[in-house]
Formats: C-alpha cells, structure tokens, sequence
C-alpha cells in the first residue's frame, strides 16, 4: 500500500451516507482505516457514519461532493489527502437507480445515471489514482451490480452503468497495474437496505426465496468483500469482479423440477 507504513491507512468511500457504501465504510474502520465518508445531499446521514467511524475509535471526516464533476471530485481528494495524511484506497459506491422503460425513458434520466454511476466512477478513479500512482500504489474497489451480468428490465441506464464499470475495472486494472494499484469490482445481489425496503416492502422475502444461499445479503455481506479486496491477503488480485449474491445471479433458469 502507498504512504508512510507508519501511519493508519486512509479510505475513501463515496455514497456512504446510508445503504451498502455506509456498511463499506464501517467494515474499513473496524479493520483499522481512517474513512472519509462522501455524499452528495444527505449530510446527516454521513454526519452519522462518520460518528459511528469515531466511537471505534478511527479518524473520519464527511465531504459534500457531486461525483460527476470533476472540479468537485478533484476538490474532495485533495481534501482527504490534506485532512487524513494520505489516501490508500478508493471505493468508488455512489450510485443512482432510476426507473423507466427504455421507450419511455427520458434523456436526463439516462444522462444522470451515467454521470453519477459510471462517469463518477471514472473521474474518482483518475484523481485518487494519480495520487496512488505518486506514492506507491493502492487499492481501488468499484461497487458494481448483478444488473452488470443480467438484465434488469426496467433499468436499461443503471445496467449500462454497471455493465461499464466492470470493463472499465478490468481497463483500470491493466493500465494501473504497473504503477502499483490493483482495481476490482465487487457486484452485490440482492441487498437489504433502506431503499430496496421502500422499493419492496417484501423485499427479503422475495429475493431471498430464489437465490440459493436461501436469504438475501447484508451490507456486511458487501464490506467484508471489500476489506478483503483492501488487504495483503488481495495483493495479486486485479482486474476482478466478485459477485456477493448468494448465487442469485450464477444461477440460471432452470425449466425441469428440482431434484
């Protein structure tokens, strides 16, 4: 990892007000990261990642940050980098789901979710690598999707986006490689969080009942695969997606009766 071995490793984890990047957030600072918790408008929410990240005792600071425009983002990096000593890894989790079918879908719908979802991930990617590159290297963990390996009707803008990020991951990955930064993708299945409750209030019930691992994930699920992907246990893996879905989405439709 790059910097001062001295020192605590330093995290960045976009869209970690709530949900997924929040978990991510906490699992880095239980295995001993100092976090800065990005969002976009809700500033309570990372207020209360970032005291959670406090009480275990870590160094964390919350930045207000569109991850679609790059004078923001540039401005956020430096920031971390400034405040917490130094920037390791980078988890690039903000995102958006907007919902429309593909006849009727509308140009900013499709326009916002790919500057956000896929634009972001690159502009963060291009400013904390440059950093990563000029000290030794680091780590760089895109949150994609099962909507980047299976269709999800509906939501032709965020499967496009997660579809990207994968192969934006596996670009990432051979052009950093040398400089020292390993980028992997881990793609969450069915999580529980806050929004899919709203989307479904049936939610665990419905998904858990056809993946295999019989239960849908948590969003421990998710930041125990990125702490991995963060640590020396990882540091020959690169380019990589690792699907956290219980299986959901390796499992094809399959028309005979189970045996």
């Amino acid at each position: 990892m790059s910097g001062n071995e001295s020192r605590r490793k330093c995290a960045l984890v976009t869209g970690a007000s709530k949900g997924v990047g929040r978990g991510i957030a906490l699992a880095l600072g239980k295995a001993g990261y100092d976090v800065a918790v990005n969002y976009r408008t809700d500033e309570a929410g990372a207020e209360d990642t970032m005291k959670h990240l406090v009480d275990m005792g870590c160094r964390a600071i919350t930045h207000g940050a569109h991850v679609g425009n790059r004078d923001q983002v540039r401005a956020m990096v430096a920031k971390v980098i400034d405040k917490l000593g130094g920037l390791d890894l980078l988890v690039n989790n903000a995102g958006i789901t907007l919902w429309g079918p593909i006849l009727e879908l509308s140009e900013q719908v499709w326009d916002d979710t790919i500057e956000t979802n896929l634009k972001g991930t690159f502009l963060c990617t291009q400013a904390a690598g440059r950093h990563m590159a000029e000290h030794g290297g680091g780590r760089i963990v895109n949150i994609g999707s099962g909507a980047g390996k299976r269709p999800f009707p509906g939501a032709s803008a965020y499967n496009a986006s997660k579809g990207g990020i994968e192969m934006f991951t596996q670009v990432s990955a051979v052009e950093l490689g040398p400089r020292g930064i390993t980028v992997n993708c881990v793609a969450p299945g069915a999580v529980e969080i806050e929004r899919t409750r709203i989307e479904s209030p049936d939610y665990a019930e419905t998904w858990g009942s056809v993946t295999p691992m019989r239960r849908v994930g948590v969003t421990d699920d998710v930041g125990s695969a990125v702490v991995f992907l963060a640590s020396e246990a990882s540091e020959f893996i690169t380019g990589q997606t690792i699907y956290v879905d219980g299986g959901l989405f390796t499992q094809a439709v399959w028309p005979y009766e189970k045996q």
